[in-house]
């Protein structure tokens, strides 16, 4: 297996689309992850240099687009409205995949199923892939409520953020693994982040007092890795 490392814009928001993807070259990394903010003049310029480093320094530069509506009081039509608008344009760009934050986890399973529904016949007939994240305030923030949904699209693709599950379940999901291991197969990206029971993100993961966490994250991810192996 091929492992690629991207880069995410999150975190960088203060750089122009020039600079930053000349940081993620010159850092070595293999592709990026970007919600893009309301600016079409980044925009152009984002897609404008990542085809110079396609042509000029590597063909297969990976460009993720991310889907991350802001909060906002709605009813579900509007919520989906707004989610459709954002995923046409999106397709638009053509990225290698989109990194959608799906659905509420407020809204009705039926609701939710409805929303997936929709973004599955958008990659459909883009031709885009549409993998979901698991995180907090979508669909997905559960580890167990997020097993009912795989019943009824047992192919979703999923992106992997456990981080997300520990601070909603305040638990380090030792008592869980069995759930756990059942996504494994629909894990296809990994956002690599540690988190811990009240926090998504711990400050320092090398830090010595997080090293328990360091050690259980790198296990998980590497059992995904190892998934695509075992099914060959």
């Amino acid at each position: 297996m091929d492992l690629k490392y991207i880069c995410t814009f999150w975190g960088c928001e203060n750089q122009s689309a020039k600079e930053f993807l000349f940081n993620v070259v010159r850092n070595g990394y293999h592709g990026v992850e970007i919600n893009f903010p309301e600016d079409t003049g980044f925009i152009t310029e984002f897609i404008e240099e990542l085809n110079k480093i396609r042509n000029t320094i590597d063909p297969d530069f990976m460009f993720i687009a991310q889907q991350v509506l802001s909060n906002k009081k709605e009813t579900v039509n509007e919520y989906i409205k707004r989610i459709q608008e954002r995923l046409g344009f999106l397709t638009t760009l053509k990225p290698d995949f989109i990194n959608s934050h799906t659905g509420k986890d407020f809204f009705e399973f039926s609701d939710n199923c409805k929303i997936i529904e929709i973004t599955e016949d958008i990659s459909g007939k883009s031709g885009i892939p549409i993998w979901l994240e698991i995180h907090r305030g979508r669909f997905s923030f559960h580890l167990k409520t997020l097993l009912k949904y795989l019943e009824v699209f047992p192919e979703l693709k999923l992106i992997a953020d456990f981080s997300h599950f520990c601070v909603v379940s305040e638990s380090n999901l030792d008592d869980q693994s069995d759930l756990l291991e059942k996504i494994y197969p629909n894990i296809k990206h990994i956002h690599a982040r540690i988190g811990f029971e009240q926090s998504p993100q711990v400050n320092n993961p090398f830090a010595p007092e997080w090293e328990n966490f360091l050690i259980q994250y790198s296990r998980w991810w590497k059992s995904i890795i190892e998934v695509p192996k075992k099914q060959k």
